[in-house]
């Protein structure tokens, strides 16, 4: 008999970068974020708007847990937030084991306070994006495409 398979789990959460983060050391952050989510089978985006970060992980619930502890422990930001923790039916973002996305602060702020509640999509309505998800999705598509 086969064991069910284990549904997908997500975490996104802000953060302020640490003062004098500069920008190769944020080339690293995001390369040792790759190397270890590929390994855990985690993938997601860091949105960085210069001064704040907004970072969406997801995958199966050990990855996830040890990624995010990795993250939360990092000493490149402070004052974190969880915004939304929970369980996805499926890979919202499967692009990238990890991918650094520049937005402006008016983007940031905007995916902010936006519902995170379940990471809820509206299916096919293709009215201005209203779910932090659909949101998150309209600002990294190009980014995928690209991929």
């Amino acid at each position: 008999m086969t064991e069910p398979a284990v549904p997908n789990r997500a975490v996104v959460f802000v953060s302020e970068a640490m003062p004098g983060l500069d920008s190769a050391h944020l080339v690293g952050l995001m390369a040792d974020a790759r190397r270890f989510n590929r390994d855990a089978g985690v993938t997601g985006v860091t949105l960085f708007d210069g001064s704040r970060f907004l970072a969406y992980m997801e995958g199966p619930p050990d990855g996830l847990d040890v990624a995010f502890s990795r993250a939360a422990g990092s000493t490149s930001h402070i004052e974190l937030i969880e915004l939304a923790r929970g369980r996805v039916g499926q890979r919202r973002l499967p692009y990238w084991p990890m991918r650094l996305v520049p937005v402006s602060p008016g983007e940031l702020l905007m995916l902010v306070r936006a519902d995170w509640i379940g990471f809820l999509q509206r299916g096919a309505e293709r009215t201005p994006p209203a779910t932090a998800m659909e949101m998150l999705g309209a600002l990294v598509e190009p980014f995928a495409e690209a991929a």
